[in-house]
């Protein structure tokens, strides 16, 4: 199993954690540009999160 198998499972099976960290990210990369990029960043996380595990479990 090489590592990109191996993060897909782990992103499969705790869907939840993998959520909570794009979306601690997500707040980073947006105060680090001084909240300019807002929607776009929000965006992002939205479809990062929808392709992880069973989907979003993020509710904002």
């Amino acid at each position: 199993m090489g590592f990109a198998d191996k993060a897909k499972d782990f992103a499969d099976k705790h869907d939840e954690q993998v959520d909570q960290g794009v979306e601690k990210a997500g707040d980073q990369v947006d105060q680090r540009t001084g909240n300019k990029h807002s929607d776009q960043i929000d965006k992002g996380v939205d479809a990062a999160q929808q392709r992880t595990g069973a989907g979003d479990t993020q509710q904002q």
